[in-house]
């Protein structure tokens, strides 16, 4: 069986591809990146792993890169808006090929959402006639070390617009454990939906807190107005487009009901899922 993982040099896909390897399936894994020769570098050697040429924006080229798959791992980069123009015939090739299931990496609340791209995304999925897995996991802890780490570093803050809403969270290798476990074996998780959560709901000002307590740093909250935090970002010439996924990432989940914690990680993976502390003490030198 051949695994194509779109994303791979992303936090998921690498998460995912490591879990594979560690796993030792037979399945061939193939990576798909944009440049084969720079970013096939991040990854270790293994006979079980090789590399295709993946570009989201070459829409005639998806036929090729789908070409000899069996199941096809989909995540939607973040740029990529424009379900229509680049997930329609994505889906169209794979049907063309025979890709018998899809794995597609959504977000919580992806059902009831019909406003975000993953709830559209899923649709065309369904809409295929393919096997389908959705993992719809919730706000990711690496955030804190990726898009938010900037602020912590230079400003000792997380300024988000989030308010005491509560979330959900996960840890990425979390994820990955799981996604690697389905693609394993995806016929026994053929056309079902998953919430990925550990099992907290915490606000912002609680994350905070428990980073300051392993840091012992003085890092501070800042919940601004939508307009003060928009022309922040964009003085600091973040891209509209992520401005606006931040937004409806830390400030619609206010006016929500608090997404449920689910216990799929566990049942899946066979894992207990990170504890948010757990995270932070694993990644305490990120934060200084």
């Amino acid at each position: 069986m051949n695994l194509l993982i779109t994303g791979a040099t992303g936090n998921i896909g690498k998460a995912t591809i490591a879990a594979l390897l560690e796993l030792k399936i037979e399945s061939q894994i193939i990576a798909g990146i944009r440049d084969l020769e720079k970013d096939s570098t991040a990854f270790e050697k293994s006979h079980s792993l090789e590399f295709q040429k993946f570009d989201f924006e070459n829409v005639n080229q998806f036929n090729d890169y789908l070409s000899g798959v069996d199941v096809l791992f989909l995540l939607r980069p973040p740029q990529i808006s424009d379900t229509k123009k680049y997930f329609k015939p994505l889906i169209e090739a794979a049907v063309q090929v025979d890709i018998q299931h899809i794995v597609f990496l959504s977000v919580q609340g992806a059902d009831k959402n019909s406003i975000i791209p993953h709830h559209k995304i899923e649709k065309m999925i369904m809409g295929s006639g393919i096997n389908y897995t959705f993992l719809r996991p919730a706000y990711f802890m690496q955030n804190f070390t990726t898009t938010l780490r900037k602020d912590i570093i230079e400003k000792a803050e997380v300024y988000l617009p989030a308010g005491n809403a509560k979330f959900t969270l996960v840890d990425v290798n979390d994820i990955g454990l799981v996604g690697a476990k389905i693609l394993q074996n995806p016929e026994m998780h053929q056309n079902k939906a998953y919430d990925l959560t550990n099992s907290e709901k915490l606000t912002f000002g609680e994350m905070v807190s428990q980073i300051n307590q392993v840091t012992g740093q003085n890092i501070i909250f800042i919940s601004p107005n939508l307009l003060s935090f928009f022309f922040r970002k964009r003085k600091e010439k973040v891209p509209t487009m992520l401005i606006f996924v931040m937004i409806m990432l830390h400030y619609f989940p206010r006016f929500q009901t608090t997404p449920e914690i689910s216990d799929s990680v566990l049942k899946i993976s066979g894992k207990k899922p990170e504890s948010f502390l757990g995270f932070v003490k694993r990644n305490k030198e990120q934060f200084k």
